[in-house]
């Protein structure tokens, strides 16, 4: 058996890495996005909302639940609160230390936002679904940060611990306990 293992693994050519330069950020590995989100614990939402029906207000209501510190950015609610976090005008206003940063903004803005987490010494830069800015991605690369582009935090922690079939969706994953109808 432990030849058979050794003869599929040998012929099976790993992928790079996406949190590599030259990775394409088209397709995460399952693995890849649950170590993304488990190695962060303090999240700055650049474009985050007050408004209840925002999708940025969701995500951080979710993940807030989930245990992860939740840090609003947003320069018109600055000096406010969301959902019991002061909002800081931009990343660099935050005066502790941040893992990630969750842009809600759109590609081109992402640029500027990443550079500012880079400067911040995030370890994470995650572009929110519809944005991407490969030069951006590049730069945080070439610094260190890992970059996830076009997805979104709430729906990948749902999807991989089995929470979305809740709404209805098929998340993919397996589970061993009958479904309820």
């Amino acid at each position: 058996m432990a030849k058979k293992k050794a003869a599929l693994s040998s012929a099976v050519t790993p992928r790079p890495s996406p949190a590599s330069p030259s990775a394409n950020h088209d397709d995460y590995s399952d693995a890849f996005v649950k170590q993304a989100l488990a190695s962060v614990r303090v999240i700055a939402v650049v474009g985050a909302s007050a408004n209840w029906n925002r999708p940025s207000f969701f995500v951080i209501k979710y993940l807030q639940a989930k245990g992860y510190r939740m840090i609003p950015v947003n320069p018109k609610e600055a000096g406010s609160e969301i959902l019991g976090e002061k909002v800081y005008a931009s990343v660099s206003e935050i005066p502790h230390a941040v893992d990630m940063v969750d842009i809600f903004r759109n590609s081109q803005d992402a640029g500027p936002i990443t550079d500012e987490a880079i400067a911040k010494g995030a370890k994470l830069v995650w572009m929110q679904i519809g944005v991407r800015n490969d030069a951006a991605a590049e730069r945080a690369e070439a610094a260190g940060l890992t970059v996830v582009m076009n997805r979104c935090p709430k729906i990948e922690h749902s999807r991989l611990y089995g929470e979305l079939s809740w709404g209805g969706f098929n998340s993919g994953v397996i589970s061993s306990k009958r479904r309820k109808l």
